[in-house]
């Protein structure tokens, strides 16, 4: 178990404050049986335990003491242990005074088990940003093998893209059986359905395997955010959001960086379809850890009471309730609609853009993702602590247009350009991430969160298919991607004014409280 000593030279009050519990990101309790020991009442840990002594100082100053601190502690993130132990370490022994400055803490103190899952739900990213890229990152490589066409190629991305209609009732049984189990269920069949891909013997057949991992990926992602959402503390959701990303992130990156097998031979990009066999074990295991959401529990022990004691009579509240969340749900799924109209064009044609236009190779397309869409980590947590800080509207909106305009200029430049404007891109397009990331879980109720968040996923998917159509359609107009990619900015240019002028400011506000017909979930 990791144990820190710190010790400090300080007057008579600076040592009371060391001798009395901390309240940081940890809340102690004295020990009654024993002076100047304190163990956890709560925080991030399975185990905490501080033991102090104070000795006068040696130096003849009758004001100064020698407070000695020893610190022993054992984290609650399962997986994520080994990663975070030694930033804890150095953040124990850190002044009070600058521990507010510790980027990588969320807004709010979490319990273990909150902690437990989220980091659960993170390994469960990791995976579904491995499986969400797969195709993404190996569909001009399976292009060459079949020695298929353009269209035939934005056709049959666009026929993968039909999985969302499967997906939104899969995520609607969420609502009904529960997000542990459909989770779980959606996990182990994302990462085994996934790996048929390397057997298909032609485009067509890649479409048709595809789309039933991404049906089960789909779900598991959506999934992944609405559990994150309904156990978190309110003022930390978009943090959770972040965290989450930069664990999908990780998972994509493992994909990019598997790339360079596609050069092993003509059909070395199958061999990044048998990877996710191997996170199967780990996914379903912690999958299965997970204990139900709170929210959903204290949703049906609700709607079981209100069964046994009268019928359900409409009011004018309800009637207000389902209007606004129709509201809600056409401004949501218009600007999901909208964004995806860009977004999904700009990343699934980017490698054909790099290899074909720019002459890149397989080694050159992963080192320039690897080297222009790791930075984007810094705006994910940055949006992230903003958004829960300063709130969602004004980071969204700031990052959806700075993102888009960077990524259009990365298409029109050449040379060094490039590479340089795909990284500015990166960054300050993921704060968009988590900023407004949470909006899909946080405005609709428990009861309706998931097939809501699925009908919002079916609008992105239908904004990605006719972006990937009109962009074949365009490039072969004006002679390349560039010139498509410009005039399908406006869709996002939309959704800024949206976000600015239509969305609800959400942060720090309990779901309780943006949803009034929610039960609260017991302590």
């Amino acid at each position: 178990m990791p144990t820190v000593t710190r010790t400090t030279v300080t007057n008579q009050s600076g040592a009371e404050r060391l001798c009395a519990p901390r309240d940081d990101f940890v809340l102690e309790a004295p020990d009654a049986r024993r002076p100047l020991c304190f163990s956890l009442a709560k925080g991030p840990f399975d185990h905490w335990e501080r033991m102090v002594t104070v000795v006068a100082d040696d130096n003849g100053d009758e004001e100064g003491q020698v407070v000695t601190e020893t610190i022993s502690f054992r984290l609650a993130l399962p997986v994520w242990r080994v990663v975070f132990t030694p930033l804890v370490r150095r953040a124990v022994v850190r002044p009070a005074s600058k521990r507010r400055s510790i980027w990588w803490l969320p807004p709010d103190r979490l319990d273990a088990e909150v902690a437990r899952t989220l980091a659960r739900l993170c390994l469960i990213s990791l995976a579904a940003g491995y499986l969400g890229t797969l195709l993404t990152q190996t569909n001009t490589f399976a292009k060459a093998q079949f020695d298929s066409s353009d269209t035939a190629l934005s056709t049959m991305l666009a026929g993968v893209r039909l999985a969302a209609l499967l997906a939104l009732a899969v995520v609607a049984l969420a609502d009904r059986k529960g997000r542990r189990s459909v989770l779980l269920w959606s996990a182990v069949a994302a990462c085994a359905l996934a790996a048929t891909g390397a057997l298909v013997p032609d485009l067509a057949w890649l479409g048709i395997s595809q789309t039933a991992a991404r049906t089960a990926s789909t779900s598991m992602a959506i999934i992944i955010g609405i559990f994150a959402i309904e156990e978190m503390p309110a003022g930390s959701r978009a943090y959770a959001v972040s965290v989450l990303a930069m664990s999908a992130a990780l998972g994509a990156g493992g994909c990019v960086a598997a790339l360079p097998l596609a050069d092993l031979g003509e059909g070395g990009w199958r061999l990044l379809y048998l990877i996710p066999l191997a996170f199967l074990p780990a996914v379903a295991l912690q999958a299965h850890r997970l204990r139900e959401t709170r929210r959903f529990l204290a949703t049906g022990a609700a709607a079981a009471t209100e069964s046994h004691v009268a019928p359900h009579i409409p009011t004018n509240t309800s009637r207000e309730a389902k209007r606004s969340q129709r509201r809600r749900f056409v401004l949501l799924a218009s600007s999901a609609l909208l964004l995806s109209l860009f977004t999904t064009p700009a990343s699934q044609l980017l490698n054909e853009y790099l290899r074909t236009e720019r002459g890149f190779t397989a080694f050159g397309i992963t080192l320039f993702t690897i080297l222009t869409n790791t930075p984007g980590g810094i705006g994910v947590i940055a949006g992230g602590r903003l958004a829960d800080r300063r709130g969602r509207r004004i980071v969204g909106a700031v990052a959806v247009g700075g993102g888009v305009g960077f990524t259009v200029a990365m298409f029109l430049a050449s040379g060094p350009w490039i590479w340089m404007w795909s990284a500015v891109g990166a960054i300050v397009g993921a704060a968009a991430v988590p900023a407004l990331g949470v909006y899909g879980p946080e405005l609709f109720p428990t009861a309706s969160r998931g097939s809501a968040n699925g009908g919002i996923n079916v609008a992105a998917v239908t904004g990605a298919i006719v972006g990937l159509l009109t962009a074949g359609y365009l490039s072969d107009l004006f002679g390349g991607l560039p010139g498509a990619m410009a005039v399908l900015a406006v869709g996002p240019a939309i959704v800024v004014l949206l976000v600015v002028f239509a969305y609800p400011e959400t942060a720090h506000r309990e779901l309780e409280d943006i949803n009034p017909s929610d039960s609260r979930p017991p302590p």
